[in-house]
């Protein structure tokens, strides 16, 4: 670290080059988002950050703040995600984060996130245009997206939920299913509803539905839709084609809100077929879309879930 840099700006410099092009991100975002988190503006120059400030609390702040940053990240490279919450969460701890209640559901259950990373997910969740959320089973995507649509509703935020999978079989036979279509789908839809349920109650969430403020649909059914006022929540989207995302992605109108989760090691469709990782690619660069990836230390299912992640990993 350098005190200052050949034009007399006060400077920090990394001493781990990856962290360093962590942080600037790509065309230099990072730097707008921690210039913003520190107050004044940075320059890159080699790896090193320029300071555009004379406050000595100010340089004294930034360099204990970076210096912290690179103590934190020794062993591997941060993620943007893994950058924004530790943005966040600088000068406060990270249990005072996780401890907020975030929503209270109908029988007076405080819900709150319970790691770090569902922290960032439901903060997102409640600021961003798109969010699309990549992670293993038990991470809490499917529960933590209707959680933030339901306190989005009770804010007045937003007029209606909607929320949709695909119909697609893990191993089994939709055709062999008794009764009409709707019944044929409705076990695919069951996970929506118990999450409604579990913060809404039974009988509100069939008034909400009676009088279409909530829709739990299978995906075929979004097509020529346009959806205002709305939070648009696709869930198990690694089972979804690139041209079906396509389709979901076009469906907001004025005010809307979009969802997208997916576990790309659950891909139940024929293979290479799966759209979601391409979607990723797509999307990434656009400031309006959020990618979020949790990992297996956001499992919160059962600890025994973890383990049987882990031991699946690699494993086609």
């Amino acid at each position: 670290m350098t005190p200052e840099s050949p034009n007399g700006l006060p400077r920090y410099e990394f001493q781990n080059k990856e962290l360093f092009r962590a942080v600037c991100g790509i065309n230099d975002r990072g730097i707008a988002v921690l210039s913003e988190r520190l107050g004044f503006s940075l320059i890159a120059r080699g790896n090193a950050l320029l300071f555009q400030t004379e406050d000595p609390e100010l340089i004294v702040f930034a360099r204990s703040f970076l210096t912290g940053l690179e103590a934190s990240y020794q062993k591997r490279v941060p993620t943007a995600d893994d950058l924004m919450l530790f943005y966040r969460m600088s000068g406060a701890s990270a249990m005072e984060v996780l401890r907020e209640d975030f929503f209270k559901a109908y029988n007076g259950r405080l819900i709150r996130p319970r790691t770090p990373g569902q922290a960032l997910f439901l903060e997102q969740l409640m600021k961003g245009e798109a969010t699309i959320c990549e992670g293993p089973a038990g991470t809490g995507k499917t529960f933590l997206c209707v959680v933030a649509a339901c306190k989005l509703m009770q804010q007045g935020q937003i007029e209606r939920i909607i929320l949709c999978r695909p119909a697609v079989e893990a191993g089994e036979n939709l055709g062999f299913l008794p009764g009409d279509l709707i019944q044929k789908v409705d076990p695919y839809l069951r996970p929506l509803y118990d999450a409604l349920y579990e913060c809404l109650g039974f009988e509100r969430v069939n008034d909400l539905i009676a009088r279409h403020q909530i829709e739990v649909v299978p995906l075929a059914f979004m097509r020529g839709r346009t959806l205002n006022q709305a939070m648009i929540i696709l869930d198990e989207a690694q089972n979804c084609t690139l041209l079906q995302l396509k389709m979901f992605l076009t469906r907001p109108g004025e005010g809307a809100r979009l969802c997208i989760n997916g576990d790309s090691t659950q891909v139940d469709i024929q293979r290479g077929r799966s759209g979601l990782g391409r979607v990723i690619e797509l999307l990434s660069s656009l400031p309006e879309v959020h990618i979020m990836r949790l990992g297996l230390e956001d499992i919160v299912r059962n600890p025994l879930v973890e383990k049987i992640v882990r031991a699946f990993e690699g494993v086609e």
